[in-house]
């Protein structure tokens, strides 16, 4: 018999985000979240995501022991503003057993019915700043901070009742050494004349703050025509700013600006924590934030995690100066390996962008959509 809680107290949240922490034990690939950090994330006193999306957590319980768990997600800007009609599911986890996923997928159905949605789609986060898909291949090859880890099975529980894949995404890696500048130390220097650009290189987070509303303007202008994409609304750049802003390397944000200091391209890209979150096991203290700052530090991995140009921009090669900017920070820091967040398996442009570095496919991962 399987019963299904809702997670409403601060002691079933910490349940809730705790309970992968028991999936995946001993699992050489899962990279856990900070377990605070998680927690705030769905506290609606402290998240201004709340402000334009509803939540709920769910539990699956099985012989009084916890055995799954899925967030059940309304993004109001998504359903009235876009007229997107979508119930958005994330956060799920479950062992191997049918009778479990397909109780936990039939909650969320349940509020998607309730609410007139027409489908619902996952896993997915509240917006595009979150993690997103479920892993079906590269299962062999460590997680991110930034993306979600699962077993091999989710993939099948969704098939096996009826989940369509709906949108495909491509995680890719290359050596630093194949960011050979001579494919873009040239063109660079000649598009900052054409277009009368420079780059904007950075030491200190305090000199990077009063550019940050300016970047997260033109990540919404960047990314808007993308499917499934929700604006980044004024409260919610506060809280990105104060949370990962100064969390990043102020030598790994790069910008490029016109001769009136408007913002035309930005990237943002971080060193692996992903061993330093596993060592951490969930907790900064007492002695996991001597991990993180270590891999701030010294990690020889990094992640691009953001890359943004204005649409007036787009295929004049500005990304080339970030790239030109970019090759010299990571020569001086000896970085060996970049890797690359999830992007969408249809967005060409993207790809184009990388392939003079010859990248490598290292992981595949979907959303699932059924119709309600």
């Amino acid at each position: 018999m399987i019963s299904i809680i809702e997670a409403t107290t601060p002691k079933n949240l910490k349940k809730f985000v705790t309970f992968p922490f028991s999936l995946y034990k001993d699992n050489a690939y899962w990279v856990p979240p900070i377990i605070k950090d998680e927690i705030e994330t769905f506290d609606k006193s402290k998240n201004p995501v709340f402000e334009d999306a509803d939540a709920q957590f769910f539990l699956a319980y099985k012989d009084n022991k916890i055995v799954g768990r899925v967030a059940a997600i309304i993004n109001h800007l998504e359903t009235n503003q876009q007229n997107v009609k979508k119930m958005r599911f994330g956060w799920f986890d479950f062992i191997d057993d049918e009778n479990v996923s397909k109780a936990l997928l039939e909650k969320v159905a349940e509020i998607g019915s309730k609410n007139n949605l027409a489908y619902m789609e996952g896993p997915v986060g509240f917006s595009n700043l979150d993690k997103v898909g479920v892993l079906v291949e590269g299962f062999d090859h460590i997680g991110t901070m930034i993306t979600w880890y699962n077993h091999p099975y989710y993939k099948d529980h969704l098939e096996q009742f009826g989940f369509a894949t709906e949108k495909e995404y491509l995680e890719n890696k290359f050596p630093e050494k194949n960011a050979d500048p001579k494919f873009f130390s040239r063109a660079q220097e000649l598009i900052k004349k054409r277009y009368k650009l420079r780059p904007l290189n950075f030491t200190k987070t305090k000199d990077v703050m009063p550019w940050a509303d300016r970047m997260f303007d033109l990540f919404n202008e960047s990314y808007v025509s993308l499917s499934s994409f929700v604006p980044i609304t004024d409260i919610q750049k506060a809280y990105f700013k104060k949370k990962y802003i100064s969390f990043i390397n102020p030598e790994y944000i790069k910008f490029v600006v016109d001769q009136e200091d408007t913002l035309v391209a930005f990237a943002i890209v971080m060193p692996s924590f992903s061993k330093a979150l596993q060592k951490a096991n969930g907790k900064l203290f007492p002695f996991g934030i001597f991990h993180f700052l270590k891999a701030r530090k010294h990690s020889k991995d990094v992640i691009f995690y953001l890359i943004g140009v204005h649409p007036n921009y787009h295929n004049k090669g500005v990304t080339a100066i970030l790239f030109n900017e970019y090759s010299k920070t990571f020569r001086e820091k000896k970085i060996e390996m970049c890797y690359r967040t999830p992007e969408l398996a249809d967005n060409t442009a993207i790809h184009k962008l990388w392939k003079n570095f010859d990248p490598v496919i290292y992981k595949r991962r979907r959303t699932y959509r059924k119709n309600l």
